[in-house]
C-alpha cells in the first residue's frame, strides 16, 4: 500500500504525519507542487512484458501526460532482485540531489521510496503498483529501490540529459530510514 510520511527535517524518527489514504497523499503532496495519481491498466500487464505491451496498457494516461507536459521521450525500466548491478544502481541515487527537469515515474509493478526535502520537512513517499509521482525540477530528493529491487516503471523525459543528478553533498539522506520491502507502515 502506498504511504506518505512527513518528518520535520531535524526529526528523522518522528513523523508528524503518516497516511496510506490516497486522497490525503495527493493533497499533501500537491501543497508542495508534487503530483500524485493512480492509474489502472486497460489490459493485464506483468513484469517481463515487453515495453510496448506495458505502454499500450497505459496508453490513454501516457498520451494525456505527454500532451499536458510536453514530454519528448517515454520509456520503461525494469529492475529485478537478481540484477547483478542492483547494489550500484541502488547507491546511485541514495544521496540528496536534484534534476533540471521534472522526475516523473509511474510504477507498473513493484515499489520504491522517494524522499523529498522541502524545508522545513522531509516527505517520504512509498510508491507502489499503480502510483504516478511527479517531482518538480530542482526539488531536493533521493530515491531508494531497496536491497532487493523489484519494479517496472514508466519514465517520462523532456530532454535526454535532464535526468542527470546534481548532488548537494548533504548527509541528510543518511539520517532517514532506508527502504526495505515489506517494512511496517
Amino acid at each position: 500500500m502506498s504511504r506518505l510520511r512527513i518528518f520535520p527535517q531535524d526529526q528523522p524518527d518522528a513523523p508528524s504525519l503518516s497516511t496510506s489514504d490516497q486522497a490525503q497523499i495527493a493533497h499533501e503532496l500537491a501543497r508542495i507542487g508534487v503530483g500524485f495519481e493512480q492509474w489502472r491498466a486497460t489490459q493485464p500487464v506483468k513484469p517481463g512484458d515487453t515495453p510496448e505491451a506495458i505502454m499500450q496498457a497505459y496508453r490513454g494516461d501516457i498520451d494525456r501526460l505527454v500532451a499536458e507536459r510536453g514530454f519528448k521521450t517515454v520509456d520503461v525500466v525494469s529492475i529485478a532482485p537478481d540484477n547483478p548491478q542492483r547494489e550500484a544502481m541502488r547507491s546511485k541515487f541514495l544521496d540528496e540531489h536534484y534534476h533540471k527537469e521534472d522526475e516523473v515515474r509511474f510504477f507498473v509493478a513493484g515499489s520504491g521510496l522517494f524522499t523529498l526535502h522541502v524545508e522545513p520537512n522531509v516527505y517520504e513517499i512509498k510508491c507502489e503498483t499503480g502510483d504516478l509521482i511527479s517531482v518538480p525540477d530542482s526539488t531536493l530528493h533521493w530515491f531508494d529501490m531497496g536491497p532487493q529491487p523489484s519494479f517496472v516503471a514508466i519514465r517520462f523525459f523532456t530532454e535526454p540529459d535532464g535526468w542527470v543528478g546534481h548532488f548537494t553533498g548533504s548527509d541528510l539522506a543518511q539520517q532517514f530510514p532506508r527502504y526495505e520491502k515489506g517494512q511496517a507502515a
